[in-house]
């Protein structure tokens, strides 16, 4: 196998093509689009999401008793998204390449690719959880994994804190789908929902972090100055904002606790 690695998109996509015989990316790009489509009308039509949703009145009440304050931000409404192909691809070049210490073999776990890439990302279909405050982020997780636990699927959890100055919880919850493979048979395939738990301020934040994030992974590191340095830079002020956003919020927790 050629050992050059992708520089770009465009090679990757050439690289999906010659190494691995993928086809075309306008057929990819299909493929992809209607299988997640699929996968995203399949779960809400399970019982694990109606349920779901019918329970986050009855987690908003036992917060609201624990801490008389209320839990969720606005009705509590859920919506379940898609990732887009681009940030899809995007992602399966990092996992393939970018980040592949073992290049020019595969990454642990092997190739991702096509016929198993619908199991190997955890993020093709998510939804948000927005929460008042910071306690409320740890307290989502303990319910979510409980409902998990409840209705038999595997499921995981993770705190992520990155240095650019966001913070979230995540679950993933394992579901079994149907789904046509590239050839349009069918197969039976493991997909993860990614349950997302942030606050209202980081979410505000996230909002503006998330076109620095995007630019700066696409962006080689080598020779660049690093952003906590780079003042002028509009990062440096977007990046902290959400790390001094975090420390505020926990502050908040310790007056709300000193009043009880």
């Amino acid at each position: 196998m050629d050992a050059k690695k992708p520089q770009s998109t465009d090679e990757y996509c050439v690289w999906l093509t010659t190494e691995h015989g993928c086809g075309p990316m306008l057929r990819i790009r299909s493929y992809y689009e209607s299988v997640a489509q699929k996968i995203k009308s399949d779960i809400e039509k399970s019982a694990f999401w109606r349920d779901l949703t019918a329970n986050l009145r009855e987690y908003n009440d036992q917060y609201l008793i624990q801490t008389a304050f209320p839990l969720l931000m606005g009705d509590g409404t859920l919506e379940l998204l898609v990732k887009p192909f681009d940030s899809f691809l995007s992602k399966t070049l990092r996992k393939n390449v970018t980040q592949n210490s073992n290049w020019p073999n595969p990454p642990d776990g092997g190739w991702i690719l096509p016929e198993n890439w619908f199991s190997r990302i955890n993020d093709i279909v998510r939804t948000l959880f927005v929460v008042k405050y910071l306690d409320g982020v740890l307290f989502m997780v303990e319910k979510l994994k409980a409902y998990c636990g409840d209705c038999k699927i595997q499921c995981l959890d993770y705190l992520e804190a990155r240095e650019e100055g966001y913070y979230a919880a995540h679950v993933y919850a394992r579901q079994t789908v149907e789904i046509p493979r590239i050839t349009w048979d069918t197969e039976t395939a493991q997909v993860s929902v990614e349950l997302q738990i942030t606050t209202q301020l980081q979410e505000t934040i996230r909002r503006l972090l998330h076109k620095y994030y995007e630019q700066r992974r696409k962006q080689p590191t080598e020779g660049d100055m690093k952003w906590q340095w780079d003042f002028r830079n509009d990062e440096f002020a977007a990046n902290y904002l959400g790390h001094i956003l975090h420390y505020v919020e926990g502050m908040i927790m310790e007056i709300r606790e000193k009043q009880k």
